[in-house]
């Protein structure tokens, strides 16, 4: 037996708790779809901030990371040439320069490379244009700053 005395929810009722409902998936969905936004948008970004011949016989980059990712530093070009890791030395304190928030020496060991989470900086420190030259007096060099991803960072440092 069926008892058609009793109505059910009103349409304008229905109507509402649908309209919530959807409100609430919406909501869901924006702050999912931001969280990925935030993921898939990072960058990385090199700054140098100083290059400089020290004194001895070298040049220093200070080098910092102004991305929202890490970088890693595997290489060096002086002139466009890649002159690799060895003789290359990371530091906080240089001869000339100091970084401010330098990475542990475990994540920049000496001749291997350096990873930089965002807002570090650090000092490079190479020792010659490679192939056993020493820089020449007067002559300006580009020395670069190559990562991991395949960017490539430029400097040009005239040596007095």
């Amino acid at each position: 037996m069926m008892n058609r005395n009793r109505s059910g929810i009103s349409p304008v009722m229905a109507t509402v708790i649908l309209v919530a409902i959807a409100i609430v998936i919406a909501i869901a969905v924006a702050f999912w779809a931001t969280g990925l936004v935030g993921i898939f948008t990072r960058f990385e970004k090199i700054e140098i901030i100083a290059a400089v011949p020290d004194g001895t016989g070298h040049i220093e980059l200070k080098v910092k990371n102004t991305g929202s990712s890490s970088a890693t530093i595997d290489d060096i070009y002086v002139n466009g040439v890649p002159l690799g890791l060895a003789g290359v030395t990371f530091t906080s304190d240089g001869d000339k320069l100091d970084a401010t928030n330098a990475p542990s020496q475990d994540t920049c060991p000496n001749n291997g490379p350096c990873t930089l989470q965002p807002g570090q900086d650090i000092v490079i420190d190479v020792a010659g244009p490679g192939g056993g030259a020493a820089w020449a007096p007067g002559v300006t060099y580009e020395v670069a700053v190559h990562t991991a991803s395949g960017k490539t960072y430029p400097a040009a440092v005239l040596i007095p």
